[in-house]
């Protein structure tokens, strides 16, 4: 901070601007507040933080990439939120607009039946890697072995979470009915604005509620993934006596 005022106090001599010392005293000081005002803004980011948010990054972007990058790239700009070195990028205007406007078009493709497995599909090879590098931005600003540990958590994660969403959103086009599609996408709407508001409010209580969501994602899962087996088995032996000769 002081070199950068150096400079500036040089550049407008350079000008035959004169700033007298008082000036330059205050000036100098409302500086000096400023960095120290920044520097205790990151600090609360300590090591249960930064696992939280990495977590949350990870877990949130298995449901919905678009909105977390969104969220947590807003609140960064906003300055409700210091991030990590490693993710400052998101809080950049044209990464906001970008995933602004991602955000906007999946908020509409997720909720109409079909169009949101195929919206799923199409999304699911990069909401992983996206996870697993959000987590590692979170984690990794002063250690590559640290950025390994957020990459697999939040891989993890967004993989747990992935499968989760694909097979209970495959469940509920099973039935013909749109209303059960819309208010399950509303709820993961909810859900990512809760799990990033918790992860940064209160990360031990957001540690003890990912370890209870992913238990109950892998029973969610491992159930559904039976149901829709068991379905297309009635539904290849529908057809086939459909189609067997009389």
């Amino acid at each position: 901070m002081d070199a950068l005022w150096t400079l500036f106090v040089n550049w407008l001599h350079s000008l035959g601007l004169h700033a007298g010392s008082g000036v330059v005293g205050e000036v100098g000081e409302v500086g000096a507040q400023v960095g120290a005002g920044v520097n205790a803004a990151a600090s609360h980011l300590d090591m249960p933080s930064l696992l939280a948010l990495a977590a949350a990054l990870g877990w949130a972007s298995g449901f919905r990439l678009y909105a977390v990058v969104f969220i947590v790239g807003l609140t960064g700009w906003l300055g409700w939120l210091p991030l990590p070195e490693g993710l400052q990028v998101l809080q950049h205007p044209a990464l906001l607009a970008a995933s602004g406007a991602l955000l906007f078009v999946e908020f509409f493709a997720d909720k109409i039946p079909g169009l949101d497995s195929l919206w799923d599909l199409v999304n699911s090879v990069i909401r992983i890697p996206a996870g697993a590098a959000l987590a590692a931005g979170a984690l990794g600003a002063d250690s590559s072995t640290m950025a390994i540990v957020g990459a697999l958590l939040g891989g993890s994660l967004a993989a747990t979470a992935q499968a989760a969403k694909t097979t209970t959103r495959a469940a509920i086009n099973t039935s013909p009915e749109p209303f059960s599609n819309i208010a399950m996408s509303l709820v993961e709407d909810g859900l990512v604005v809760g799990i990033v508001w918790l992860a940064t409010n209160e990360p031990l209580i957001f540690g003890g509620v990912v370890v209870v969501a992913v238990l109950v994602m892998w029973v969610t899962t491992w159930l559904l993934f039976k149901f829709l087996r068991a379905a297309l088995r009635r539904l290849r032996d529908l057809f086939s006596s459909a189609s067997a000769p009389a």
